[in-house]
Formats: C-alpha cells, sequence, structure tokens
C-alpha cells in the first residue's frame, strides 16, 4: 500500500488574509501564468508538461467564507456542490484546452503573490466504471509564489478536501508526492478588476 502525503493548508490563515489582497494581486486578473510541471511520482513520474494557468478573476473574500462554511456543514460533496458554480479562469496542464478553475485565491507572501487554485477534476471513465478508490479524489489542487525571487509552487492533480479543528482546511494527495511547478512567468495585460 502506498503511503499518502498530506498537506495542510489553514484556511482560516486566508480568510483573514483576503481583504489584504496585495496590490501586485490586483494586477493579475485578464493575466496568464505560464511555465512547467514536473512529476515526481506517480503515472507520469520524471516527465514534464506545459502548465498555464488564465486569470479571468480572483475569488471574493466572500466566496472563500461560503467555501468554508460548506465545507463545515456539508463536507468534500458539498463543496464539490458549490465549486462547481464557480469559476475564476482556466487551468491547462500539457497541450489540451484544460478545465476551469472554480477558485482563484491570492494572498500577501513576503514581496510577492501565493496563489491557490482549487478545481473539479475530470473523472476518466476508468474511475467511474470500477469504482477506484481515485474516484474519491475529486478535486485539483495548486500552490505558487509569483514576485521576486520566487515563481515556483506545487500541484496536486487528484487531491481530497477536508475540514479540520473547524479551521484548517487538509489537503491530501492521491499520490506519493506532489508535482512541483518552475518557471513561472506572468504574460498578458491586466484587467485592474479583481473581484
Amino acid at each position: 500500500m502506498k503511503k499518502r502525503n498530506t498537506l495542510i493548508v489553514l484556511l482560516s490563515c486566508i480568510m483573514t488574509l483576503i481583504p489584504l489582497v496585495p496590490a501586485s494581486a490586483q494586477g493579475l486578473a485578464g493575466r496568464t501564468i505560464n511555465g512547467t510541471v514536473y512529476f515526481i511520482s506517480g503515472r507520469a513520474s520524471g516527465r514534464t508538461l506545459q502548465f498555464r494557468l488564465i486569470i479571468n478573476r480572483l475569488t471574493s473574500p466572500e466566496e472563500v467564507n461560503q467555501l468554508n462554511a460548506t465545507m463545515q456543514s456539508g463536507g468534500q460533496d458539498e463543496l464539490m456542490k458549490v465549486l462547481t458554480k464557480m469559476e475564476a479562469g482556466r487551468i491547462q496542464i500539457g497541450t489540451g484546452v484544460g478545465v476551469p478553475a472554480n477558485a482563484i485565491i491570492a494572498t500577501p507572501s513576503g514581496d510577492g503573490t501565493k496563489l491557490i487554485v482549487l478545481w473539479e477534476r475530470n473523472l476518466g471513465f476508468g474511475e467511474l466504471r470500477y469504482g477506484t478508490r481515485r474516484s474519491d479524489y475529486r478535486f485539483g489542487y495548486a500552490e505558487m509564489y509569483i514576485g521576486p525571487g520566487a515563481n515556483q509552487g506545487m500541484l496536486i492533480p487528484a487531491a481530497r478536501v477536508r475540514l479540520k479543528d473547524g479551521s484548517t482546511w487538509e489537503v491530501e494527495d492521491f499520490g506519493t508526492f506532489p508535482a512541483r511547478l518552475m518557471g513561472l512567468q506572468v504574460s498578458g495585460k491586466s484587467r485592474n478588476a479583481a473581484h
């Protein structure tokens, strides 16, 4: 049995910092982040693919509060119902058209910006047909740092999200290690409209 890697994300911290979105994040709406994703383990171990995040808007503090409240009252299934009604951009891994990035959350991080991206991942036919354990990992999750000396992050293509102790989101990776995001570059013109 494979050992699971679990990452902890403090949502209460995110919620208190959202109103203080740094000036550098205000200009991210309408821009694109390009880079490379390197898979450390799993089926794609050792492979690199193109990565692109198209930011249409940033997730508002009210939406973050809604996600947290939904997670507290209804768990992962209810979170999925609420998340699928949101759309903040598009995430592409490889050369395909990608999937909607349902939530893009920006918080200050040192001199730059930390972006958290949460999306509903596409489940494969085999996963659904045979009820594999991977089908319980219905989210995709990425965390990236944009700014001076950063421009890197990590990506979990199949994740499970749970609320722990009422204020902490626990993000569990189906694989052994998250993939690395490297060489992230912001391009395009800003719309100066972060919601």
